[in-house]
């Protein structure tokens, strides 16, 4: 057997045995490549005499031919079975019934907000809107804590870089700015993210509030204690709820209270968790939006969305809600 004929054969031989294109290249390589037998005949021409060459040139260029026309034919053939196999497994079965169109919903803490906001409207409250970066003056100073005031380090607060901004920590900010822009009598609700550095099962960096301010001729602390009592029996839907006031300190308020909502009964012991901060708006507070305190006075309240969604759906960890896992959501749909 001519060397020729033995490398054609043992190429049609490793070509045919080939079943993918990595291998296919490989044989390639090893047949026509810079080091494969035909190229090396072709670089011995030159040791032919010159009655030899044409001939032997040609014999070896027609081999390199039938073997390139080999490759392709088996290329062609392994492309040809391997979008058969993908076809075949990307198959659709139209006798299976067709995939129902998932439903959205609401997000629990947006179905909250609204309820919160239908409720008051029925009290008569309407809203109030503010940017969620404040100037320090609005967020602290206007609310009667003053630079050096100690229960600024009450609140771990975000502050913009190479400014006097900051990210609100509260919504009492659009009080002032509504304040300062209206005349009593005034009745609203500042709904809205707020931002602190705090994080665990029931706090979060980033929280909604809800806060209120009715602000008319003798307000007081009862007309107070009635609004939230109300609000807590239609928002539960329960008017044996148990909701509890507590002195405590608020530098926007004097008096101020919190207010603790019953959470739940076990062996006839009441277990509450707070939900607002709330009082007699502070006289100087009054004063600095430009309002008369010996002729109007107000309450202001602030409660937490997410901690009063928490009571209402029965969810015991804060940060639930803001994981993004659909399969905690899709219950509230």
């Amino acid at each position: 057997m001519q060397p020729l004929e033995k490398i054609l054969a043992e190429a049609a031989q490793a070509i045919a045995a080939a079943s993918s294109l990595a291998e296919l290249d490989q044989t390639k390589a090893r047949f026509v490549g810079k080091a494969g037998p035909l190229t090396e005949l072709l670089k011995g021409l030159g040791r032919l005499s010159a009655e030899e060459r044409p001939k032997a040139g040609a014999a070896i260029n027609d081999a390199k031919a039938k073997v390139d026309a080999m490759l392709a034919a088996r290329r062609d053939a392994i492309l040809e079975r391997e979008l058969e196999a993908r076809l075949a497994g990307e198959s659709i079965d139209v006798t299976l019934p067709g995939r129902r169109q998932a439903l959205g919903g609401l997000h629990p803490i947006t179905r909250t907000q609204e309820q919160v906001e239908k409720l008051f409207a029925s009290m008569g409250f309407s809203v109030a809107d503010g940017p969620e970066i404040e100037d320090d003056e609005t967020n602290f100073t206007a609310l009667n804590m003053p630079p050096n005031h100690p229960s600024r380090s009450m609140q771990d607060t975000f502050y913009i870089e190479g400014s006097d901004r900051v990210l609100r920590t509260q919504t009492s900010p659009v009080q002032i700015r509504y304040m300062r822009s209206h005349k009593p009598p005034m009745r609203i609700i500042c709904p809205g993210r707020v931002y602190r550095l705090d994080h665990d099962a029931t706090h979060s960096p980033m929280f909604h509030q809800v806060e209120g301010l009715w602000v008319d001729e003798g307000i007081s602390l009862a007309d107070l204690k009635g609004t939230i009592t109300q609000f807590c029996r239609a928002f539960f839907e329960r008017d044996d709820i148990g909701v509890r006031f507590r002195p405590s300190y608020f530098p926007f308020v004097e008096p101020g209270v919190e207010v603790d909502v019953e959470w739940e009964r076990k062996d006839g012991a009441v277990k509450y968790l707070e939900i607002a901060g709330a009082g007699v708006v502070h006289p100087q507070v009054l004063r600095n939006c430009g309002i008369d305190p010996e002729a109007y006075s107000g309450f202001a309240f602030g409660m937490g969305i997410d901690r009063l969604a928490m009571l209402k759906y029965g969810v015991n960890d804060l940060r639930l809600f803001f994981e993004n896992d659909l399969k905690f959501l899709r219950q509230f749909r």
